[in-house]
């Protein structure tokens, strides 16, 4: 079935992941997603890079993708888990990426991962980058 013969219904599912990914905010946490070297950046590496937000707007924003199923929470099992560094990182979505595919949304990632292995970073986000990952 192609788009525009989709239901109703799904036209206007479709129509309301648009808004919520291309508000500004949103879109520009999806670059950082997909500008992760390993496309699952924790809260506070999305916050280092997003300093004009405050991590609690960034959380709502994720919040927001992930219940329009673009971008999913992953967290690390208990026994991988260290003191001092993240156990929870966002990433996009199979059903995401799908979706970010079908509207040419995808076509920057290589560059996006170019432009994030250029900035400066603290000490304490290099340790967070080199946090364990949980499998996907």
């Amino acid at each position: 079935m192609s788009r525009t013969d989709a239901p109703p219904a799904e036209i206007e599912r479709e129509r309301r992941r648009l808004d919520v990914v291309t508000q500004e905010t949103r879109f520009a946490l999806l670059q950082d997603l997909l500008g992760h070297p390993e496309g699952l950046p924790s809260l506070k590496e999305l916050d280092y890079v997003n300093p004009s937000k405050s991590r609690s707007t960034i959380h709502g924003h994720l919040q927001t993708l992930i219940e329009a199923g673009i971008v999913e929470a992953v967290t690390l099992s208990e026994d991988r888990r260290s003191r001092d560094l993240p156990y929870t990182f966002y990433g996009v979505t199979e059903a995401g990426r799908e979706f970010l595919d079908r509207h040419d949304l995808l076509r920057a990632e290589s560059t996006l991962r170019e432009i994030y292995d250029r900035v400066e970073t603290t000490d304490e986000i290099e340790r967070y980058e080199r946090a364990p990952r949980p499998e996907r």
